[in-house]
């Protein structure tokens, strides 16, 4: 599926729905347009101030002390009176720990985090990735051979990240489809637009999680050389032990960044290879050993997983020739600044090796950075490699060359890639 070059009249902006199809399905005609027309736009749905350019994104991306990152993991659908009261009787709580934590305990829970991601540390996971990718598609080619067809989204990019962090992270007794469930209940909770009833539903799932989370983090003594170790020994400012409800909130966002956002990238990597004219076979063969991380890379500037971030105006501020007051909620449209002709030529074409494809904004940049990257890169372009050398002969199978896609207010992906031989 390969996002049609339309123009679209500056009015548009007028019709636009962040989680409506016509933006979910091909949201670039509308970036291209916000861009141009409004390069800082206040949605009329959401309140929401809409942040379109490069060079104005990463400005407000790397100042944390005039834009806070308090709202980053807010409800974007305010959450009705019962839905509160199933998350209280679950003890959910999210108190700043990672993305949405602008105070001094920020920089050393980062650091925790970040030495659980570090190169030597993902170098060595490579092994791991490439043997949970096999046993996947052991079960993949079995699927296809009995039945004809095999959907690589559920059998393959949504779970195989969840078994790798789990690996890595030291987590067991729980099974990953169960967690896959719970963090895809919670971006839709708090990232979607679902009904009431829907909400009702996503908050007993979410529920879940915290408690599971927080029987994790509170069983003694801790795995050694888990990530709950880690936390647990780690020190906030002034000599205090991190607080159970921290790590939770810690833990909360590494899983979800770990195995959700990381199946969606693998998804759409996936999704695109297969559509792109000849990559596929290129990807899985011996002769371009860099083919799979560079089409990752170019995956990560046009059609991220992570479409939007958000931050809070600390104080009244001059934005791409906009006056912002004091508390105004950005929404960085961080898929749109991937497209900007002012910094990547051709912008809507996909060019494997492109010169300055890294930098793109998909990770952030600044304190707030992405701290699992490199996992990510890494694990998308293992997946890939490994999918498209097992099934050389894949292709998608016929309506899904149009899947439908999940359309969360900063996340986006395919959810199914159908393929048949």
């Amino acid at each position: 599926m390969t996002p049609q070059a339309l123009d679209l009249p500056a009015s548009a902006i007028s019709r636009l729905d962040l989680f409506g199809e016509g933006f979910v399905s091909e949201p670039h005609p509308w970036l291209d347009t916000l861009r141009t027309e409004a390069p800082v736009h206040q949605d009329p749905g959401t309140g929401l101030w809409l942040v379109s350019r490069y060079h104005d994104i990463r400005r407000v991306l790397v100042d944390p002390a005039a834009f806070h990152p308090d709202n980053a993991q807010a409800a974007v659908t305010p959450l009705p009176v019962g839905v509160l009261r199933v998350l209280a009787r679950a003890g959910f709580k999210l108190p700043p720990a990672l993305a949405n934590n602008g105070t001094d305990s920020h920089h050393g829970l980062r650091r925790v985090v970040t030495r659980f991601f570090n190169a030597q540390r993902v170098a060595a996971a490579v092994p791991v990735i490439e043997r949970i990718a096999d046993e996947l598609l052991d079960a993949a080619q079995r699927r296809l051979d009995a039945t004809g067809s095999c959907d690589l989204f559920e059998a393959y990019a949504q779970i195989l990240p969840c078994m790798v962090l789990m690996e890595l992270l030291g987590i067991d007794g729980v099974d990953p489809a169960t967690l896959v469930r719970w963090s895809d209940a919670s971006l839709e909770l708090f990232w979607g637009r679902p009904t009431p009833e829907r909400q009702l539903e996503l908050a007993v799932l979410v529920g879940e999680f915290h408690q599971w989370l927080t029987a994790t983090v509170s069983a003694a003594p801790a795995r050694p050389g888990s990530f709950v170790e880690a936390l647990t020994r780690h020190r906030l400012p002034g000599g205090r032990p991190v607080d159970v409800e921290t790590a939770v909130g810690a833990c909360f966002f590494v899983f979800i960044a770990g195995q959700s956002t990381t199946g969606q990238l693998i998804s759409t990597a996936l999704h695109r290879a297969l559509v792109e004219p000849g990559l596929w076979s290129r990807a899985g063969g011996a002769d371009e050993q860099g083919l799979a991380q560079a089409w990752v890379e170019e995956v990560l500037r046009r059609e991220p997983p992570v479409t939007t971030w958000r931050r809070v105006a600390a104080g009244p501020v001059a934005l791409g020739g906009v006056d912002l007051p004091a508390g105004a909620q950005l929404l960085l449209m961080l898929m749109g600044s991937g497209s900007d002709p002012e910094v990547f030529d051709a912008p809507d074409r996909m060019c494997p090796h492109r010169e300055n494809a890294r930098h793109h904004l998909s990770f952030g940049v600044g304190r707030h950075r992405c701290p699992g990257a490199s996992l990510a890169r890494t694990e998308a372009a293992v997946a890939l490699r490994a999918a498209a050398r097992r099934l050389p002969d894949a292709r998608l199978a016929g309506p899904d060359e149009q899947p439908p896609i999940l359309g969360l207010l900063s996340f986006r992906a395919p959810q199914r890639v159908r393929v048949a031989v």
